[in-house]
């Protein structure tokens, strides 16, 4: 049998926290193992009880969830962290990206994405809400500057497309005909060339250069 995701919360909402629990009190293969009030905790959260994925807010008092992001990015480099965010944060959860996040969520997220988020991230993926992405699109083309470095070449956009669209690489790789490795090789290039190590973070980033349409 699977041993369950092991999931901290970090929120300085009580009644957020509350809300999840009652979620993962019904889920078996998602297990609860801690709730943070803000990121300095969240910290000693992590050392304490392992937690394979992290949901993280932002704006939190002590240490907000942008610095507990890169300190947590910094020492557990495997950790799976995704962003609680709401409409009003789209440029704090665009750094929140940039900072080393696999993903983000709605605090007013339905149950199913929610699970399949936490589920996706804790495999390595990352699952991009459609309503999310055109919005961290929008900030880009409203204040984003573009990056002419590093330019990515014409297979590398089309990888990075079907990572937008929330593809899977084999997915990628059945439309392109080419194999999963070479996917897997485009991928590694487009993390070097803008500087990121996830595919959320390439698409934070590549939004804000002003790659994706």
């Amino acid at each position: 049998m699977t041993d369950p995701i092991r999931v901290l919360i970090t929120d300085d909402h009580l009644i957020i926290r509350e809300g999840l629990r009652m979620i993962f009190d019904t889920i078996t293969d998602i297990e609860l193992v801690g709730e943070a009030n803000n990121g300095q905790e969240a910290l000693e959260q992590v050392e304490a009880l392992q937690p394979n994925v992290v949901l993280m807010d932002l704006q939190m008092p002590v240490m907000d969830g942008i610095t507990a992001i890169k300190a947590l990015r910094a020492s557990h480099p495997e950790l799976a962290i995704i962003i609680l965010t709401t409409y009003q944060e789209d440029d704090l959860m665009l750094r929140g990206l940039q900072a080393g996040a696999r993903g983000y969520l709605l605090k007013d997220t339905e149950r199913q994405t929610l699970l399949d988020t936490i589920k996706a991230a804790a495999k390595g993926e990352t699952l991009l809400d459609p309503d999310m992405l055109s919005r961290v699109l929008n900030y880009q083309q409203k204040g984003g500057q573009t990056d002419e470095d590093s330019t990515l070449t014409e297979r590398e956009m089309e990888v990075l497309a079907g990572v937008a669209e929330g593809e899977r690489n084999k997915e990628i790789a059945y439309r392109l005909e080419i194999t999963e490795r070479t996917v897997k090789a485009h991928l590694t290039h487009i993390y070097q060339k803008l500087d990121v190590d996830s595919r959320a973070a390439a698409i934070a980033e590549a939004a804000r250069r002003g790659y994706l349409d």
